[in-house]
């Protein structure tokens, strides 16, 4: 295929495919922007952390946990998925999704991904919510960091999250199948 006949969309995922990103930054591909950004810092990883540790010891479901992974969504009315990467991405254990996967696997089998927000919240308020959601992820666990809250979106459809429950910071959140426990939030204060 000649650049000629690529659109602006698919010269500029094989851009960002092609990009040599120093290890120090994470680079994505969402709503057709180059978004980079720096390593987290560590009250943003104590957070993760928390999460990860009541996931493993509390869920119903044996779940196998991965940070950073590079995930492909695909977005309606685009012809090349965003290439996104959350904080946290956590499948069914018996899937084995991320065995063998490369640097960018599919979403499907993903049954809950985590962000944290940083430097720049309103990408993962907004525009990281409508590409879990276009992706069917089932759940999408945001921690504001700015608002003091925890918000789960459940439901996808239509690019967005049909079902939202926010929490302040010291409550727990409700976690549905396959997690299905409480999520204790005290320890982020």
């Amino acid at each position: 295929m000649t650049h000629e006949s690529l659109t602006q969309e698919e010269v500029l995922l094989e851009g960002f495919l092609l990009l040599d990103t120093p290890e120090c930054l994470r680079t994505e591909l969402i709503d057709g922007e180059i978004v980079v950004t720096g390593l987290p810092d560590g009250d943003h990883e104590t957070y993760i952390s928390r999460i990860v540790r009541q996931v493993i010891r509390k869920s119903a479901t044996d779940m196998d946990f991965s940070g950073n992974k590079g995930l492909k969504v695909p977005r309606h009315a685009r012809t090349v998925p965003d290439h996104v990467i959350p904080d946290g991405t956590l499948v069914p254990h018996d899937q084995r999704l991320f065995r063998g996967a490369g640097p960018w696997t599919d979403c499907a089998g993903v049954s809950m991904v985590v962000e944290v927000t940083s430097t720049k919240p309103d990408r993962d308020r907004e525009a990281k919510r409508h590409c879990y959601a276009s992706g069917n992820i089932p759940l999408y666990l945001l921690v504001d960091r700015e608002k003091s809250s925890v918000t789960l979106f459940s439901d996808p459809e239509n690019a967005n999250y049909r079902e939202v429950v926010t929490v302040p910071f010291g409550k727990s959140i409700n976690l549905p199948a396959p997690f299905s426990f409480p999520l204790k939030t005290a320890d982020f204060l």
